[in-house]
């Protein structure tokens, strides 16, 4: 089964890398552009067809490596 994990910093963490890229852009005339935020997303095959057993695998996975539950919001999608 695919599974793609979205990773986001929390709201209210800062992002400089997601604030670099906002002001490049400013820089290039993309004047519309504001709170830019930089995010990570995983994708992988897990050798599971219950769609709950899937998820919790992958909840694991994320609370023990894939995410900073400190700082990061994850979302997982099958």
């Amino acid at each position: 089964m695919k599974a793609v994990v979205n990773i986001a910093l929390r709201s209210g963490v800062l992002d400089p890398a997601g604030k670099a890229v906002e002001h490049a852009l400013n820089s290039l005339g993309f004047s519309g552009v504001s709170n830019v935020r930089i995010g990570k997303q995983i994708v992988l095959d897990i050798d599971e067809s219950d769609k709950n057993k899937a998820k919790e695998q992958l909840k694991v996975m994320c609370e023990e490596l894939l995410a900073n539950t400190v700082i990061e919001d994850y979302e997982i999608v099958l």
